[in-house]
């Protein structure tokens, strides 16, 4: 009998989970609160409570060829970093394509997943959902898959900000920024250096009559244009992350800080942080250091307090006449139809197994998609959680002991307390090719590149010394796509194509002939010094030094 999977949200995350049960043979429902696909990247002017809200303007910092799906490229003219209606149209195309809408409850709310009173037997689960009538109904499953993403409550930390009750003007958290305009002429003042926060100083301050972007700590800024005009993250590679493995992490640190700080001195710009550049999610912005340069965004510390229009800082310099507050502070994540037992959250921290299964459940018929903050693409991370989560279920895949999984949990804990600085938002953190390498490996999808560099030398290279695109996990194992080799030799072209919108020849060169006169100039020094005994005699008869060139002519 085919199992049945219950998947909990719509977006990216419960995409590649609808497709990845289809692949194993799984019948998936997918129960999504909303009437559309999208999650977090379907911009809506109306935020819904509880779900993620992103501003009209937003473009993602991942280019198309690290986030897209392993076995669905993202068309070649999309541009390298898309606006959010692009990723909207992709998702629509990887739907169609692999004909996931048809198995999506729209309009349906998951109201409780509990254990039945069989499960350390049968590992199944009951799920009660609502449609947007109101109706409630109770359905079996034998597995679940949670992909609601962790952007999920609005982290409004008012209680920090003394004297906010008695401020003015408008405040209000990141989510519920769409556009800019009505805050033409006023002053702003934007609290949070993070992507959001960062995106929404600088869109801001175009209009505004003056920006001022509030940091406790600074932040490394990165651009997305890197070497040669090529997308930043295409530059990581298996080399680099090899490196990071074996150079001291303050060294490795300090090479990458010092790359940052040629482009602009961050200690220049009040934004050098204290903490070191792999300490701390880096904030993706190209445009943030010349709004800095230009003084339409001004850099300050923490805010001290707020009385009236007037906002206070830590350095005890005040801004007067202020009409907005924006709180770019992040989200909080929870599983409110989820009992504690099961898995619970605190600190925004939950005690999962790759980040993906509750360790101490009798039966691992529970995963959680997407639960991850990676230097890099959710995208390919949620597909691959996904897959290897898809071989649980089936049974194809063991877990290790419950001890083991606790041990594992412990220890990213534990490295991860020793590597950031101590916030909320470094929880989840991982990096993308470690990560993805790990989960791929217990897939057993993992690239072996001594064995390519053997057997498909051009391949092993490219996979090396390439960018870690998805692809790579296609080529071999479960799900292995036929596509994917030429997937990944065919990269660069996609990377290429949409900034080939006219024509452009290059100039013909002209000849030159500096170099036969250096190397000719060279042949005759060097032929002076070896006859340097003889120079006088060749000058007082010039017929001897013809005939000794003879011997190395070719004979008549």
């Amino acid at each position: 009998m085919t199992r049945r999977v219950a998947v909990i949200g719509g977006g990216s995350s419960g995409l590649a989970c609808i497709k990845s049960c289809l692949g194993e043979g799984l019948e998936p429902v997918c129960y999504e609160s909303s009437d559309d696909i999208g999650g977090l990247w379907r911009f809506k002017e109306n935020p819904e409570p509880d779900r993620a809200s992103i501003y009209h303007s937003v473009i993602i910092n991942t280019s198309k060829e690290m986030m897209c799906f392993s076995d669905f490229p993202i068309p070649a003219n999309f541009p390298n970093y898309m606006h959010n209606s692009l990723i909207m149209d992709y998702f629509r195309m990887y739907a169609d394509h692999f004909q996931l809408t048809k198995h999506i409850r729209f309009n349906t709310k998951v109201l409780q997943v509990r254990q039945r009173s069989d499960f350390s037997h049968s590992g199944q689960w009951d799920v009660e959902t609502e449609n947007k009538d109101g109706k409630t109904e109770k359905h079996i499953f034998d597995a679940v898959m949670i992909c609601i993403g962790h952007h999920c409550h609005p982290n409004l930390p008012l209680h920090d900000f003394p004297g906010i009750d008695t401020f003015k003007g408008t405040y209000f958290h990141s989510r519920d920024y769409k556009t800019p305009e009505e805050w033409r002429n006023k002053k702003a003042v934007v609290i949070g250096i993070g992507n959001s926060g960062g995106d929404i100083a600088v869109e801001l301050s175009r209009v505004t009559k003056q920006l001022y972007l509030s940091t406790r700590r600074g932040a490394w800024i990165l651009n997305r244009v890197g070497d040669n005009g090529f997308p930043l993250d295409l530059h990581f590679n298996r080399v680099l992350d090899f490196l990071q493995l074996i150079l001291p992490f303050g060294v490795f640190c300090g090479l990458a800080e010092r790359q940052l700080n040629q482009r602009f001195d961050h200690a220049l710009y009040n934004l050098k942080p204290k903490h070191r550049l792999f300490s701390q999610h880096p904030t993706v912005n190209d445009e943030l250091p010349n709004r800095i340069l230009s003084g339409t965004v001004q850099v300050k510390p923490n805010i001290r307090r707020l009385q009236g229009s007037s906002v206070e800082f830590d350095d005890g310099s005040v801004v007067e006449d202020v009409d907005l507050v924006v709180f770019a502070t992040g989200y909080r994540f929870s599983f409110p139809f989820l009992a504690s037992h099961v898995t619970s959250v605190s600190g925004n921290k939950a005690s999962l197994y790759k980040y993906v299964f509750p360790p101490e459940l009798e039966r691992p018929t529970l995963a959680i998609i997407g639960l991850v903050q990676p230097l890099g693409a959710i995208m390919p991370i949620s597909e691959m959680q996904a897959r290897w989560a898809t071989r649980v279920f089936k049974g194809c895949t063991k877990l290790p002991s419950v001890a083991s999984m606790l041990k594992d949990v412990q220890c990213k804990q534990e490295t991860m307390a020793k590597r950031y600085v101590s916030s909320q938002r470094h929880t989840i953190q991982v990096d993308y090719l470690n990560y993805m390498d790990e989960i791929a490996g217990l897939l057993g999808v993992r690239p072996n590149i001594p064995r390519l560099l053997l057997t498909d030398p051009r391949l092993g290279l490219k996979v090396l010394f390439g960018p870690g695109t998805p692809y790579q996990y296609r080529l071999k194992g479960p799900g292995k796509w036929a596509g994917a080799r030429q997937a990944i030799f065919t990269q660069w072209e996609r990377v290429a194509q949409p900034m080939q919108t006219r024509p452009c020849d290059d100039p013909k060169t002209k000849r030159s002939y500096m170099w036969p006169l250096i190397l000719s100039a060279a042949v005759v020094g060097w032929a002076a010094y070896v006859n340097r005994n003889n120079f006088p005699a060749y000058l007082h008869d010039p017929t001897a030094l013809l005939d000794k060139m003879k011997v190395y002519l070719p004979a008549q």
